[in-house]
């Protein structure tokens, strides 16, 4: 057995960098010790594309995707979670819808999460509980977590806390959201970062913060939106954000428009486009292939009564413009969940368009086509104001 140990050695840029050209085998029953260092220490120069290192901070070993994508990591999933009842006897990615409101049969935020299997069809299934009973809340996830974000549990809160998709049970505290209490934010997120955009408590928010979600701990500032939304939607692919639509209370005001945002770095909103049909509470959570992105229902504010549309609107996400007409959902509906595979996008739950009935239907699409949506299953119970996430949305 050979043995080279090198004390100095630099390639032909002399910036400590060791060349090794052609096709090297390691055979050994030992280890192998890459690079390591926190997040910040990341290097950013004259780093070559498929990079490894270990991150200290996040404890994982990260990969280098190129300038544009930079750092990513390595994350071990089952993509064939099932094993239940209802949609859950297939096997695919696992959607989770979390809290919610019920009025009947008394008036009550719930704390209750369902989940499915989003490649088949069937109703949903108790996955556990959320920490507080709490409605108005944000989601996002990565491969292995989902996260509720604030929300209202009586009063405004600015909790974050999370759950394993590959385990059922309650969640657990993750941290807080850093600008104070908020309710009707939105989430989204990337592979490495959670996402929580603008909000209420009672006049809205253009704040922008994130975290790391296979840590824990508190979020970071990110920027600000170029307006400040109440009950906005919000899609992805593994770069950009888009948020879309939402409201304002006072003065009275309903917004088409639309900002996107660069998940990998930080920074203010820019402007996208507009929406082909001006909608607060059109989806919370993600629904999205890698191209194209989804917004479904919404109501029309403030109109009183308000009322609520069945409208599906999509956009290309790696472009800039308006929405397009995608389909009609089964019911009109506003305040319901929104979550996908690559494929299939799903819609859960909300308040019908009459103002008076709580919905547990399930509508789902498939997303690289157009049309109306079909029917999926039912939720554990009929609720609105809900949040939804996946291990298999655009965003990853």
């Amino acid at each position: 057995m050979s043995k080279i140990n090198i004390r100095d050695f630099y390639n032909e840029n002399e910036d400590g960098a060791s060349d090794i050209v052609g096709i090297s085998t390691f055979s050994s029953t030992a280890y192998f010790v890459p690079t390591k260092g926190t997040t910040a220490q990341r290097p950013s120069d004259h780093v070559e594309v498929g990079s490894i290192r270990f991150n200290t901070d996040t404890s994982n070993l990260e990969y280098y995707r190129g300038h544009t994508l930079g750092w990513s990591q390595f994350v071990l999933i089952d993509p064939d979670l099932g094993g239940g009842t209802g949609s859950n006897t297939g096997l695919g990615t696992r959607g989770v819808v979390m809290g919610g409101y019920k009025d009947s049969p008394t008036n009550a935020r719930q704390n209750i999460i369902d989940f499915i299997t989003v490649s088949t069809l069937g109703n949903a299934q108790d996955f556990g509980d959320l920490n507080n009973e709490v409605y108005l809340t944000a989601a996002c996830s990565s491969r292995t977590r989902a996260f509720a974000i604030a929300g209202e549990t009586g009063t405004t809160i600015n909790v974050i806390e999370f759950v394993t998709f590959a385990s059922t049970g309650n969640a657990i505290d993750f941290g807080d959201i850093i600008n104070g209490t908020t309710r009707a934010n939105a989430g989204v997120s990337d592979a490495t970062r959670g996402i929580s955009v603008c909000g209420e408590v009672p006049a809205t928010k253009n704040v922008i913060e994130y975290f790391t979600m296979a840590s824990s701990g508190n979020a970071i500032d990110f920027g600000d939106a170029l307006t400040a939304r109440s009950a906005p939607a919000t899609t992805a692919s593994s770069t950009r954000a888009v948020i879309a639509g939402g409201r304002t209370p006072s003065p009275s005001a309903l917004f088409n428009s639309m900002e996107f945002i660069t998940m990998s770095s930080t920074g203010n909103g820019t402007d996208f486009g507009d929406m082909i049909q001006a909608v607060a509470g059109a989806g919370s959570g993600t629904c999205s292939s890698s191209v194209r992105g989804l917004f479904a229902g919404g109501y029309n504010f403030p109109s009183n009564p308000y009322s609520s549309f069945n409208t599906i609107q999509f956009i290309t996400i790696a472009t800039l413009g308006n929405t397009q007409d995608f389909g009609d959902l089964i019911n009109t509906v506003s305040g319901g969940s929104q979550l996908s595979s690559p494929t299939r996008g799903i819609f859960a739950g909300g308040l019908a368009g009459d103002q008076s009935t709580n919905l547990a239907t399930i509508d789902t699409v498939e997303i690289l086509t157009t049309g109306d949506s079909t029917d999926f299953g039912d939720l554990t119970t009929s609720r609105r104001t809900i949040a939804g996430a996946s291990n298999g949305h655009g965003g990853l």
